[in-house]
């Protein structure tokens, strides 16, 4: 019987990766020679990453490219990612960074689970064998923080639901409103991830080892992980609201019940 994991497609965003772009790729392509297909997304990148992303593909069947006008951001390019993928015929989905944080040798742990059952599964960097490395403890500090005030906020039940190495099977992305996610890279994450939890898909973590980059720089700044804490704090006063509303409907139906039940016997 064929494994899902046999029709893999490896999203990969980039913007100014020229360098990291043809590491990455080779690193992906040895880890993952027969089950895996690229599709690197490029948001008019001026260091001419389009143009080396292409000259790849042309030698490689199994990398194929998308090109955005200008910079879209890392929410918009993975749910164009993903839309490519869903009108072909890959089962599996995933995210993956172009500057080499994500280790390509370890995707092997992701699909791995999906083909065992599971939905979604996420990379963590904080569960039990996951790690960090070349990271400042203000960054370390800064993200364990951010990962644990959001899924206290939603209720998630997830170590590490900002994170952006994940696979999904296509069910998961075809249930959600890709267009409806939130817009920033780190909130996009998380809105992702717990609209699947809210769905009541089969979603779980294995570890990972995240390593800081080397070439190039972060995309990452102060004011996206504000606007994504005031976002994620938003959610969570309407996830809890919903949540005590719905108790209280409830309450309110059995006790009617119950009071009827007195008069009829």
């Amino acid at each position: 019987m064929a494994k899902l994991s046999e029709k893999t497609l490896v999203i990969i965003p980039t913007f100014n990766e020229l360098e990291n772009l043809p590491l990455i790729i080779d690193r992906l392509l040895t880890a993952e020679p027969e089950r895996v297909n690229v599709l690197v997304v490029d948001d008019s990148s001026p260091d001419g990453t389009g143009d080396k992303a292409e000259e790849l593909a042309a030698n490689d069947d199994r990398i194929h490219v998308m090109h955005r006008e200008g910079k879209g951001g890392l929410a918009g390019a993975y749910v164009a990612g993903f839309k490519w993928g869903l009108e072909r015929d890959y089962e599996i989905l995933c995210e993956m960074d172009a500057d080499g944080s994500h280790a390509p040798e370890q995707l092997h742990l992701l699909l791995d689970r999906i083909d065992n059952g599971a939905e979604m599964v996420l990379g963590s960097r904080y569960v039990r064998g996951g790690k960090t490395v070349n990271w400042p403890v203000s960054r370390q500090l800064l993200s364990r923080g951010g990962n644990i005030y959001s899924s206290l906020a939603l209720g998630a039940g997830l170590s590490d639901i900002t994170g952006g190495y994940r696979a999904y099977r296509r069910d998961v992305l075809e249930e959600i409103d890709l267009d409806t996610l939130g817009v920033a890279g780190y909130v996009f994450q998380v809105d992702l991830a717990f609209r699947a939890v809210e769905l009541g898909f089969d979603v779980r973590e294995v570890p990972i080892t995240f390593t800081e980059r080397e070439l190039g720089e972060s995309k990452m700044s102060g004011n996206i992980v504000t606007e994504a804490m005031l976002q994620v704090t938003k959610w969570g006063v309407a996830h809890r609201y919903d949540q005590v509303k719905n108790l209280v409907t409830e309450f309110s139906r059995i006790g009617t019940g119950t009071v009827k039940n007195m008069f009829t016997k």
